[in-house]
């Protein structure tokens, strides 16, 4: 028996006569960029996330590059202010503060949660201090309230990171309602996904909202009037089609995603293994949507092809933190040794709205019966 880390096809193959009827709605429309199927997508996802505004834009990685780049343009940043950002996020997070000229201050995480910890934020604060960039790694949400009165306290702007993190909530808010803005990807491997590259950004922020939608169309608010030096970076009609149907179904297939992950935290009891640190609470308020469920373990090559010898594909997210990346050689003699240790020992287990319990079940029983 073969278990994928992640059978998009078979994800994608429930919805699949929708899919295609979508598909050839847009086709037969004959209008495929800024049409009403990413109106009404934006309607939706804003509707879902409980914000006021949600805008398509091309990848995730755009998403967080433009809110950065229309706070510049609004005046609410500048070349050189700093944005505190966690240390062990996966490197698009400090690419966006990169591409915008601003500078990136790592901050360890909390080392249960693997998210930025408040308690290390204020002693970073500097008077170019402009935003805090909370990522939702893995599936679960960072400690927004703790994070908010942080920002409230020292008037700093919110960018959540919420690639990893749809649906996830807090108290009953979810992730994208909690910062001043939020980019979102639907890479096609995101709880939700499309079927190529899409993202999205939501926000309560009439002003942002509307910098935003010039920003993604070459800095046009209306045709050839130009207010901005913009990109282009639209969600095209076929995939905020596609995601308008998946966007439905997308509680549905958390319900399951938790249900995979209960069967892995109550399951595997190996001393070798170090399971996700998930307090009750965090499992009642729904914080966590598990896009990925990381282990940690000091074994973890051998536990890998242990793994891979019994048909189950693993994934390492992520192997290299960003501090030692060649991009960001001028970072690679800083030291982050709680980043660096997470690096060096996690694991993902396979993850999906389709892996079967069994299946799961079956994965349990390999990781007890690994030995050294």
């Amino acid at each position: 028996m073969t278990t994928p880390f992640l059978d998009l096809k078979n994800i994608n193959q429930q919805y699949r006569e929708q899919l295609i009827n979508a598909c050839t709605r847009v086709i037969d429309s004959g209008w495929y960029i800024g049409g009403t199927e990413l109106d009404q997508f934006e309607q939706n996802f804003a509707v879902y996330c409980g914000t006021r505004y949600a805008i398509g834009v091309a990848n995730g990685l755009d998403a967080l590059i433009l809110t950065l780049r229309a706070w510049k343009e609004l005046g609410k940043l500048q070349d050189g202010d700093e944005v505190i950002v966690p240390s062990n996020t996966y490197i698009a997070s400090i690419l966006a503060i990169s591409a915008n000229q601003l500078v990136p201050v790592l901050v360890e995480p909390d080392p249960d949660t693997f998210n930025l910890d408040p308690a290390k934020i204020e002693a970073v604060i500097t008077n170019k201090t402009k935003v805090i960039l909370p990522v939702h790694l893995y599936g679960q949400l960072a400690a927004m309230p703790e994070i908010m009165a942080i920002a409230e306290k020292y008037s700093l702007l919110v960018l959540e990171d919420s690639a990893q993190s749809h649906g996830a909530t807090i108290d009953g808010k979810k992730a994208g309602n909690w910062g001043d803005a939020s980019g979102f990807s639907f890479y096609p491997g995101k709880n939700l996904g499309a079927l190529g590259d899409a993202g999205a950004i939501t926000t309560n922020d009439t002003e942002l909202a509307n910098m935003l939608r010039a920003l993604r169309n070459y800095g046009s608010h209306e045709k050839y009037k130009n207010l901005v030096q913009g990109v282009n970076s639209r969600l095209d009609e076929i995939q905020a089609a596609m995601l308008d149907i998946k966007l439905k179904y997308l509680d549905e297939e958390i319900v399951h995603r938790r249900e995979v992950a209960q069967v892995y935290l109550e399951g595997i009891s190996n001393p070798l293994i170090e399971l996700p640190k998930i307090e009750l609470k965090a499992i009642e308020d729904q914080q966590h949507v598990w896009h990925l469920f990381v282990i940690r373990t000091l074994h973890r090559e051998a536990l890998q092809q242990h793994l891979a010898a019994h048909g189950i594909q693993t994934l390492i997210h992520y192997p290299i933190p960003p501090h030692k990346q060649q991009a960001y050689r001028e970072w690679n003699n800083l030291s982050f040794p709680i980043s660096e240790k997470i690096h060096e020992t996690v694991l993902s287990l396979p993850m999906s709205p389709v892996l079967n319990i069994k299946d799961a079940q079956h994965i349990v029983e390999v990781c007890n019966t690994f030995s050294l």
